[in-house]
């Protein structure tokens, strides 16, 4: 539910319960009961799976994340910056968030034809271990500071880290990968992030890096069935309601909307 500021001065309620059979809804009530519990209790099973691969990952980043590998990564920003930036706008750009990948009822997405579609060149980080945020955050504030738009690529596991970053205006994109999601061409660039971490740390916690993550793959596994079965019973729920619900009532309701919003204009 979304409450109106000013109710019929601003916006105004949509009332589609109106459009129910509500004598039809009652004999098939037991069967929506059963299926609105059961595809909400999938949800919940999804975003406990998720939270606890997000969790995982988290243990795995600050393993690996020492001051000396933020140092190694901004040293690289910084030279990144200094060959790509080149000239400054009158203003600062602008950032807008985009998710540009996934935890889908189909499986985990990536949308890389969206950077293809924006950006010729492409600095490809190999990252397992997600570490790169930090760079790519350095990377977005200077493409700003130099007047450039940036798009801001969130992971969907973990919405506070930046997964990947767009300049349109130059082309450019910055793009996280791992074993599980390679980018798909060759790269305008090759990082390998995993490379700059301190090899001793990494040697001697091998074996629980890599335990972290094949359970985060597992847990996101998981969560991708659990998604998988909320779907199928919010199908049967479609189905239990469509015969109930009068459509020309709310193609009528949407056409007196259209011409009001017309009307304003």
């Amino acid at each position: 539910m979304v409450e109106p500021r000013y109710p019929g001065l601003v916006e105004s309620y949509v009332n589609l319960g109106e459009c129910y059979d509500r004598d039809g809804l009652l004999t098939v009530k037991d069967e929506l009961k059963g299926c609105m519990k059961g595809y909400k209790g999938c949800y919940q099973r999804a975003y406990r799976c998720l939270t606890a691969a997000a969790q995982l990952a988290e243990d795995n980043r600050s393993l690996l994340l020492t001051q000396s590998l933020e140092d190694k990564l901004a040293r690289r920003a910084k030279g990144i910056l200094s060959r790509e930036m080149r000239g400054e706008g009158d203003q600062a750009g602008r950032s807008v968030q985009r998710f540009l990948s996934g935890i889908t009822w189909k499986g985990p997405l990536w949308n890389f034809d969206t950077v293809e579609l924006l950006c010729e060149r492409v600095y490809e980080l190999s990252d397992p271990w997600g570490l790169a945020h930090g760079m790519l955050v350095q990377l977005a504030a200077g493409a700003m500071a130099s007047g450039r738009d940036v798009i801001v690529c969130p992971s969907p596991l973990c919405p506070d880290r930046m997964e990947h970053l767009l300049i349109p205006a130059l082309s450019l994109a910055f793009v996280t990968t791992t074993p599980a999601n390679p980018w798909p061409h060759k790269p305008y660039r090759r990082i390998r992030i995993e490379g700059m971490a301190d090899p001793e740390l990494t040697r001697r916690n091998r074996a629980r890096l890599r335990f972290a993550r094949r359970v985060a793959a597992a847990l996101t596994e998981e969560a991708v069935d659990a998604l998988a079965q909320a779907k199928g019973m919010h199908d049967e729920l479609e189905q239990l309601y469509n015969p109930h619900v009068d459509f020309p009532q709310v193609y009528a309701m949407a056409d007196g909307l259209i011409r009001h919003l017309e009307e304003r204009l």
